[in-house]
């Protein structure tokens, strides 16, 4: 049916050219005395559009396999490529028309006829990129607006920093970690979480992996993320764009967080760093970890069993329920016992807290 409609097309266009063009050009050839029905424009109308016709037995399949190519392309793009690639291209070709209006009345050829052509397929082409590259940033300034309608009688520098404390944006580490799920079940995290396409691509790629640990990370993570939508009374979103000229998974997320002014959640010390570098806001589960620990003070007695032996000569080692490690000095005698210990001091790291301590018996022995 495609080359069917091809060839009619190519029929209807050579009818038009040599209907307009073909008496002209055997007048120009000056073929000698022919028959007045030869530079008929109807005769050249049909000698016009069976020519084209012939030439449609070698080139309608190639037209119809690039027609075809480009309906799959246009298929497979998200709806929000198309949509603002087309709305670019009639932005550039409105601009053009209107740029050529006064070329028209120039009375140099050129002007007149070859560079209109040439600004429309310019300035089309130019809109399309624009429209294109810049999806992102015309889709935040969209929702934007919206919010900012729908907030009017709020004061605005208010609506933007209540919008943006709203957007919490997930990184892959955080999903396989597993306890932001826990954090949402408690309510401590507010707003949207927001899951960018690329980090379940990045997921996906780590639960197809050969190696064990690594499937059954990205599986896990898979997992955290279904019951997070499914279970937990949070509004999940799942962010379709990207950015193709970015190879990173971190840097795509800061470029996320400032395009939506959002907060990156994470776990990561790395591209916490990047964050702060950048003035990207970052919330640090390890952090919050940290910072729901029991305070523990010098003098403070504890009650826990040492596991193993230290570092240093006599060391021996213990953990709290939280997982916070206790160097017990002179412990080494006590592997597998539960003692009770005094806290000497507590020594705060970028790994977490780490206390000191001493058995409680060899404090009365002094």
């Amino acid at each position: 049916m495609l080359k069917r409609i091809v060839q009619l097309f190519f029929v209807l266009v050579g009818g038009t050219l040599g209907f307009i063009f073909l008496p002209e050009l055997i007048h120009l050839l000056n073929v000698g005395d022919l028959p007045n029905w030869v530079t008929n424009s109807y005769v050249g109308a049909v000698i016009g559009a069976i020519i084209l016709y012939l030439s449609t037995f070698w080139l309608a399949d190639y037209i119809v396999g690039l027609m075809k190519l480009m309906e799959e392309a246009i298929v497979k793009a998200p709806v929000t490529d198309v949509l603002f690639g087309t709305m670019g291209v009639i932005f550039g070709l409105i601009v053009a028309f209107l740029v050529s209006i006064p070329l028209n009345t120039i009375q140099v050829p050129i002007l007149s006829t070859v560079v209109p052509i040439f600004i429309t397929f310019f300035l089309g082409y130019f809109g399309f990129q624009i429209g294109f590259k810049k999806r992102d940033e015309l889709i935040n300034l969209f929702s934007v607006a919206n919010k900012l309608g729908r907030d009017k009688k709020k004061d605005s520098d208010d609506s933007i920093e209540s919008m943006s404390a709203e957007l919490k944006i997930l990184d892959t580490s955080v999903i396989i970690d597993g306890r932001i799920a826990d954090i949402c079940k408690t309510g401590f995290l507010e707003g949207t979480l927001i899951i960018p396409e690329f980090v379940l691509e990045e997921l996906q790629h780590i639960a197809d992996s050969s190696d064990v640990l690594k499937r059954n990370r990205g599986r896990r993570g898979l997992d955290i993320l279904n019951k997070i939508q499914k279970e937990l009374p949070i509004k999940v979103e799942i962010y379709e764009g990207d950015f193709e000229e970015i190879q990173e998974v971190d840097s795509k997320l800061v470029k996320l967080a400032k395009l939506l002014t959002g907060v990156v959640v994470t776990n990561d010390f790395n591209l916490n760093k990047v964050c702060e570098l950048q003035g990207v806001p970052v919330l640090n589960i390890n952090d919050l970890a940290n910072a729901v620990k029991p305070v523990v003070l010098p003098g403070e007695e504890l009650n826990v069993q040492v596991i193993k032996d230290g570092k240093e000569h006599n060391q021996g080692v213990a953990y709290l329920d939280d997982g916070t490690m206790i160097v017990v000095e002179g412990g080494r005698d006590y592997i597998g016992k539960q003692i009770d210990v005094i806290v000497t001091s507590v020594l705060q790291t970028s790994a977490g807290r780490m206390i000191f301590a001493k058995p409680k018996l060899l404090e009365k022995a002094l």
